[in-house]
C-alpha cells in the first residue's frame, strides 16, 4: 500500500502534493501536518502526534470522517508515531513531505527517523519541492537524465565499500564519512545508475523529477 504522511515543516506546493495524493491509497497527518492538508483541500485518513500543533486547544476543527489518534508519548516524534501507524496499516512504499524546512533540528530528526524505519518498508521517501531523499538498500539501481545532480550522504557517520556506476565521479569500493568525505553534488552521465554499498546507512538526494525513479 503506497501511504502519503504529512508533517509540520514548510508546506509543500499544492502542485507537489496534488501529485503525491494521486498516488497515495491512504494519507496520514502528523499533527500540524493535518492543518497544511486540510488548507489544500485534502482530507487525510488518519492525524496522529501528541496534538501539541493542531486541535482544538490551536483553534482547528477536525472535519467529518477522519481518524484522530492522539497519542502523548513524548520519547518519539510526531513522524515517527505516523510511520507506526503506517506499518500497522499495512504500508509498503512510504513517501512523507512537511518534513523538511523551518527547523534544522527537526529535519536532521526526521532524517534520522528515515534512517530508523528503514528495514520496516519497501521503501521511505522524503520530498519537498527542491528535492527527494531516500535511504538505499545494499544494492540499488535507477534511471536518471544525464546531467542531472546526484547526491549520497552517509547517514550512519561511516558508510563502507561504496561502488558505483553511471555518474561523474565514481567509486570502487570507498568509504563516505561525516566531516571527512561526502557525495555531494555529483552528476549522472549515463540513464543507468547503480550503487552498490557494503555498511552503514546511506542517503541518496537528488532533484524532484516527475514520476520519482523510486
Amino acid at each position: 500500500m503506497n501511504i502519503l504522511i504529512c508533517c509540520n515543516g514548510r508546506p509543500p506546493s499544492g502542485g507537489l502534493l496534488s501529485k503525491l495524493k494521486a498516488d497515495a491509497e491512504c494519507i496520514i497527518a502528523a499533527d500540524g501536518g493535518a492543518r497544511t492538508l486540510i488548507e489544500a483541500g485534502i482530507k487525510p485518513d488518519f492525524i496522529t502526534g501528541d496534538m501539541d500543533s493542531f486541535g482544538t486547544e490551536t483553534g482547528d476543527a477536525l472535519p467529518d470522517g477522519i481518524i484522530l489518534l492522539s497519542n502523548p508519548d513524548q520519547e518519539t516524534n510526531d513522524l515517527e508515531k505516523a510511520l507506526k501507524l503506517a506499518k500497522e496499516k499495512g504500508g509498503s512504499r512510504i513517501v512523507i513531505c512537511g518534513a523538511t524546512g523551518y527547523r534544522i533540528d527537526h529535519t536532521l530528526k526526521n532524517l534520522s527517523v528515515m534512517q530508523q524505519f528503514q528495514g520496516s518498508f519497501s521503501s521511505i521517501v522524503i520530498i519537498d519541492d527542491h528535492a527527494a531523499c531516500i535511504m538505499l538498500p545494499k544494492k540499488f539501481s535507477m534511471k536518471r537524465r544525464p546531467g542531472s545532480p546526484v547526491s549520497l550522504f552517509p547517514m550512519s557517520g561511516r558508510v563502507d565499500g561504496i561502488t558505483t556506476s553511471g555518474l561523474k565521479y565514481s567509486l570502487s569500493n570507498e568509504f563516505m564519512e561525516n566531516g571527512v568525505r561526502d557525495g555531494s553534488s555529483n552528476e549522472a552521465v549515463s540513464e543507468d545508475i547503480t550503487i552498490e554499498y557494503k555498511s552503514g546507512a546511506l542517503l541518496l538526494i537528488i532533484p524532484v523529477e516527475w514520476p520519482l525513479p523510486f
